[in-house]
C-alpha cells in the first residue's frame, strides 16, 4: 500500500449527513461527501493486510485495496477504470449498499474499517464530473439477439455486458420507467434517479434497446420472446410480498410497503397523475411491520409526509448492540443497526406479533392487537416462537405498511406460461456454477438476480447479472471474454 502505517496515523472519517430538521423537508439526497484530501487520507488507511478479506465481503469482488491505493495517490481515473472492471453501477452501490466489505475489513476487528463505500462513491461521482465515463460501443456486432425481462440491477448489468460484446439486447420493463426496484422502490432521498437516467442514456448509446410498459406474460406472451430471440434472461426480481393473513387484513389503510413506496416515488419523480394514487401518512399514526431496509424506507417516507407518530415493530429479538468479533468476523454480523430514517423519528419495538387489525367501524384500520413473544430453541436446535401469556396490547394506527420481505417471484403470468422449473422456495431454479450456470429448465432461457436467488441486495443482483451475461455469451458464441 502507498502508506503502510496510514491506519495507525490517520483516524477514521466518513461522510456525514444534513441535520434531521433540514433533510426531512424534502426527498433529495442529504449525504455530505468528504473532500478529495480527506478521501486520499482515508485511502491511505487501507493496510497491507496480506489477505484482503474485503474481497470476500464484496459480492462483486471489487478490487478494493487497489483503488484505495490509487485514490491515496490521487490517480482517480485509473481508480475509476479498476472500479468499473467489477461493478457496472458503483454510483448505486456507493449509496445504497450496506457495505459488507467494510464489515470484512481487517481494521473492523477494532471497529475502525476503511471507509470503502464512501471512497467507491467518490470515485464514480468524480468520473462523471470529469466526463471520463463514456459509452463503450462494441467494435463488432454478433448478430445475436437477447431479450432481458426486468430492468433492475441484474437485468441492467447483464444488458450492458452483453451489448458491449456485440449482442443486440432488448430490455422489457412492465413499469413506465426503467430501473426496476431502484426506480420506484428505493426512495429518492437515498438514490437520486437522475443517476439512473444517466446510466440508461449511456446504455442506449451502447446499443441497448428499452421497452417500457411491457408486461411479459400479460401484454406480450412469454413464448414470443423465445421464438424471436436467441436467448432470454429472466431478471424480474422477487416481487411477491410476504403477507400477514390475520383478521382485519382487508381493512382500508393496510398496505404492502412497496405499494406505499412506489406510489410516493412516482409523485416525487413527477409521473403524470401519480398524485391520485398517493398513500399519504400526513397527520396519521403509522405502524411499520418489519425491521429491514424496506421498513426503514417506509419510516423515512412517513416522516417526510408529516406523520403524527411512527412505530416500527419486529417479531424477532432485539439484536445485540455489538457483535462478538471472535465468532463472526469477517462475515456479516447480526447486530443492532440504526438507519438514517430511524434516526429521524420512530419508536422501535421487538418481539411483537400482530394478532389482528382493528376496525374503526367504517372499514378503516384504527389499530393493531398485538402480543409479546419469546424465542427458544427446541430439541433439534430450531428457534420456536412462544406467545407470552398476559402480554396482549393495542397499538393505535390509521396507516399500516407490511414490510416483511418478499417470498419469491410472481408466478402468475410469465413463469406459469413458460412452465419453468422452480426451486423449493418458489424461485426460478438454476445454479451459478458449471456448464449450466444461470440456465433454467428451458433451453436458451436464463435467470439471474432475485428471481433466481430470492430477495437480496442490489450488489448481489449486479454480480448475478454480470455472471449471467457471461453464461449467455458462452451459450451464444461457444466462448466468452466477459469477466467471470
Amino acid at each position: 500500500m502507498g502508506k503502510p502505517t496510514g491506519f495507525k496515523e490517520i483516524p477514521r472519517q466518513d461522510r456525514s449527513y444534513a441535520p434531521v430538521a433540514d433533510r426531512i423537508r424534502h426527498f433529495d439526497e442529504f449525504v455530505i461527501p468528504l473532500s478529495e484530501e480527506q478521501l486520499s487520507a482515508q485511502g491511505a488507511r487501507c493496510m497491507d493486510c496480506g489477505i484482503p478479506f474485503c474481497h470476500q465481503g464484496c459480492p462483486v469482488n471489487n478490487l478494493i485495496p487497489d483503488w484505495n491505493d490509487l485514490v491515496y495517490n490521487s490517480d482517480w481515473r485509473e481508480a475509476l477504470e479498476m472500479l468499473h472492471s467489477t461493478n457496472n453501477f458503483p454510483e448505486v452501490t456507493g449509496r445504497i449498499c450496506p457495505a459488507p466489505c467494510q464489515e470484512s475489513c481487517t481494521l473492523n476487528i477494532t471497529d475502525e474499517p476503511v471507509t470503502i463505500k464512501s471512497i467507491e462513491c467518490a470515485i464514480v461521482d468524480k468520473g462523471w464530473e470529469m466526463g471520463w465515463i463514456k459509452p463503450q460501443v462494441a467494435a463488432r456486432k454478433t448478430g445475436k439477439r437477447v431479450a432481458v425481462v426486468g430492468s433492475g440491477p441484474a437485468g441492467l448489468a447483464a444488458a450492458q455486458q452483453l451489448a458491449r460484446v456485440g449482442h443486440h439486447v432488448v430490455v422489457y420493463e412492465r413499469e413506465d420507467r426503467i430501473g426496476g426496484l431502484m426506480r420506484y422502490g428505493i426512495p429518492d432521498f437515498k438514490l437520486n434517479k437522475k443517476l439512473l437516467d444517466r446510466r440508461i442514456a449511456q446504455m442506449r448509446a451502447e446499443g441497448v434497446e428499452f421497452h417500457i410498459n411491457r408486461h411479459i406474460g400479460v401484454d406480450i406472451p412469454a413464448r414470443q420472446l423465445i421464438d424471436e430471440f436467441d436467448a432470454v434472461l429472466l431478471a424480474g426480481g422477487a416481487e411477491q410480498p410476504r403477507d400477514l393473513p390475520v383478521p382485519g387484513r382487508d381493512l382500508e389503510g393496510v398496505h404492502f410497503a412497496m405499494d406505499f413506496l412506489r406510489a410516493n416515488s412516482k409523485v416525487v419523480q413527477g409521473v403524470p397523475g401519480a398524485e391520485k394514487h398517493l398513500i399519504s401518512a400526513k397527520d396519521k399514526d403509522v405502524v411499520v411491520i418489519g425491521g429491514g431496509d424496506t421498513g426503514s424506507d417506509c419510516i423515512g417516507t412517513s416522516v417526510r409526509h408529516g406523520a403524527r407518530s411512527i412505530t416500527q415493530i419486529e417479531i424477532m429479538d432485539r439484536p445485540p448492540e455489538k457483535e462478538d468479533k471472535d465468532l463472526v468476523w469477517p462475515d456479516w454480523p447480526h447486530k443492532l443497526r440504526t438507519s438514517t430514517s430511524q434516526e429521524e423519528g420512530c419508536e422501535r419495538m421487538w418481539n411483537v406479533l400482530t394478532k389482528e387489525f382493528l376496525d374503526d367501524g367504517n372499514g378503516h384500520v384504527r389499530g393493531l392487537r398485538c402480543v409479546k413473544v419469546r424465542w427458544e430453541r427446541d430439541e433439534q436446535g430450531r428457534m420456536q416462537m412462544h406467545e407470552i401469556e398476559g402480554s396482549e396490547f393495542e397499538l393505535k394506527a390509521d396507516l399500516v405498511t407490511l414490510a416483511m420481505g418478499f417470498v419469491h417471484p410472481v408466478h402468475e403470468g410469465m413463469l406459469e406460461e413458460l412452465g419453468v422449473a422452480l426451486d423449493a422456495r418458489g424461485n426460478v431454479a438454476g445454479s451459478t456454477e458449471g456448464k449450466r450456470a444461470y440456465r433454467t429448465s428451458i433451453d436458451g432461457v436464463f435467470a439471474a438476480g432475485d428471481m433466481r436467488r430470492g430477495q437480496s441486495l442490489v450488489v448481489w443482483a449486479i454480480r448475478e447479472g454480470r455472471q449471467a451475461a457471461r453464461a449467455i455469451d458462452e451459450y451464444l458464441m461457444g466462448h466468452s471474454d466477459l469477466p467471470r
